[in-house]
């Protein structure tokens, strides 16, 4: 009686062998860099928790108690509903003015660029402060002849007010700033699609709902939005002129109780709380405008067993 074994050929161990090895997963050695910025890492974090939790000069207790309180929570509303007018009129105006820049007519083109320079070198306070003592360069307003009658006047104090003053200074602000970014978005966008939308007769107001506008959305949506969020910060500017808004609001109370920190840290929750939300919507918008445009992830790199297997 004769027994047969079973004896592996070397090319097939060796072949088991590179397979296994292959399918193994690859660490990277970690370096003395991940251990310097580990180190720095939990260091910061304890003194973290040490500023913020362990000491007592935040005055929580306080903190908690205005947050939510009458006062605060007005400024905030009037906060969002400057910033809202702001933007509605800073936007109109850096589509008119981004018309402009774009136009090819020089006066218009020239008038744009201009406007955009001036703004671009001065500071928004500077710009506030301005408006709000306009009536103290003009103060008649009226529509007539050049240094001639007018057909009609008013009283420019009566007619800037503090809210008006904010508005319109933060406006023509954000104007300028607007203005290039909508120029930006429609300069990148390739020549091709404004030829085939005129050689199908396509109205440029139709064209810009329907064809470029969500393209021109796309584009521009993080750098608008990024400039949005700072118009809603810069209305604390405001508070020099006497507008009483979220900033205005927290000043006017520890100017009576003497509490700065605590009554401060209360704007900065609700800065932060409300800017949160808006980034938010950024975020929504920019996978909703993006669709169609994703980046596909990359395939993962097959094993030389899931390789063998496709194969067979």
């Amino acid at each position: 009686m004769t027994t047969t074994r079973n004896v592996r050929s070397p090319v097939a161990s060796d072949n088991e062998t590179i397979g296994y090895v292959s399918n193994l997963p690859i660490r990277k050695r970690l370096s003395y860099g991940y251990w310097v910025a580990a180190f720095l890492g939990v260091y910061a974090a304890l003194v973290a928790i040490e500023l913020l939790v362990f000491n007592e000069n935040w005055r929580w207790d306080i903190v908690f108690s205005y947050l939510f309180s009458e006062a605060i929570l007005l400024g905030v509303l009037r906060t969002i509903y400057l910033t809202l007018w702001i933007t509605a009129l800073g936007l109109l105006i850096g589509v008119l003015t981004a018309w402009c820049r774009m136009s090819h007519f020089s006066v218009l083109r020239w008038f744009a660029i201009i406007y955009i320079w001036i703004m671009r070198a001065m500071p928004p306070l500077v710009m506030l402060l301005l408006v709000f003592f306009f009536g103290a360069l003009v103060p008649i307003l009226g529509i007539g002849i050049p240094f001639g009658p007018n057909l009609f006047e008013i009283s420019t104090n009566d007619v800037m007010s503090r809210f008006g003053a904010a508005v319109v200074g933060l406006a023509i602000y954000l104007g300028a700033y607007s203005a290039e970014i909508f120029r930006a978005g429609i300069t990148s966008m390739p020549n091709g699609q404004f030829e085939a939308v005129r050689a199908l007769g396509i109205s440029p107001i139709k064209s810009y709902r329907h064809i470029l506008g969500p393209q021109l959305t796309r584009s521009i949506t993080p750098p608008m939005a990024n400039e949005l969020i700072t118009t809603f910060k810069t209305t604390s500017l405001v508070s020099v002129i006497g507008y009483s808004e979220l900033l205005t609001t927290v000043q006017s109370i520890y100017a009576r109780n003497f509490e700065t920190i605590p009554l401060l840290t209360v704007a900065v929750i609700w800065y932060l709380f409300l800017t949160s939300i808006a980034m938010f919507g950024q975020e929504k918008l920019e996978k909703r405008m993006g669709r169609g445009y994703a980046r596909v992830a990359a395939k993962k790199r097959p094993t030389s067993d899931e390789f063998s297997k496709e194969k067979t």
